[in-house]
């Protein structure tokens, strides 16, 4: 994993494996000042992210933290900072899982502005020619049965290095145009102590919890269990 060069730049700071220039930056702050809109997804969740063109990097999602729960209502933006911040704890895990062979959006840069109190936002490459594998199940649940294998093998990464991602749902797994997998939103991923079975029943239990609130595909939990050496019946 590369080390990320960090820089401060009108009050916000960077972190990025490449250097990037001034007015690369200056783009990003206006991104990070640009107000965005909530958009649903399959799943009911919510996510905050603008999609923009960086010189010389190309398309890029620019992810903004936000909190969820009741507090949102009283601290929407802001995290109290110790140690290291999310975006940036984010940013690792993304370079760590793809060094892994997981398929995960390529990290660009990190960025936090404050002190004790810091609002974040992490830029990652834009994965092109789309759809969550929830939206998929729906439309094409043959074609989404195709794609499992490989959402299994990157799943399966992931348990052997003892990586839980505490929210992988359809919502969070992207299939682009070639069938390819991608695994979404690493925010409070971490390193587990579990044994790789029960790790492996926390990854099962919150994509059936999914599967079944949401009504998608029995399919989709039936061939993750198999595929995980574990089978499950959707009730």
């Amino acid at each position: 994993m590369s080390t990320a060069l960090t820089r401060t730049y009108d009050s916000y700071h960077f972190g990025s494996s490449s250097d990037l220039t001034d007015q690369q930056l200056k783009k990003l702050i206006r991104l990070f000042n640009t107000p965005t809109n909530a958009v649903d997804s399959v799943l009911g969740g919510r996510s905050s992210v603008t999609i923009a063109q960086l010189d010389g990097i190309g398309s890029v999602v620019v992810k903004y933290y936000t909190r969820g729960g009741l507090i949102r209502y009283m601290v929407k933006r802001r995290y109290l900072k110790w140690g290291k911040t999310r975006c940036q704890i984010e940013y690792e895990l993304l370079q760590k899982v793809r060094n892994l062979g997981v398929s995960a959006p390529e990290p660009i840069v990190y960025a936090f502005r404050g002190g004790l109190f810091y609002k974040g936002w992490l830029v990652t490459r834009e994965i092109k020619e789309k759809q969550t594998l929830a939206e998929l199940s729906c439309a094409d649940e043959e074609r989404a049965h195709i794609v499992m294998k490989d959402l299994i093998n990157q799943v399966s990464t992931l348990i052997n290095n003892n990586i839980f991602h505490v929210d992988l749902h359809p919502g969070n797994v992207l299939v682009d145009s070639g069938g390819r997998v991608f695994l979404l939103d690493f925010d409070k991923a971490c390193l587990s102590r579990r044994n790789k079975n029960k790790l492996r029943d926390q990854y099962l239990s919150r994509w059936r919890r999914a599967v079944i609130k949401h009504r998608l595909p029995e399919m989709l939990c039936e061939t993750l269990g198999a595929g995980l050496g574990k089978n499950y019946e959707v009730k």
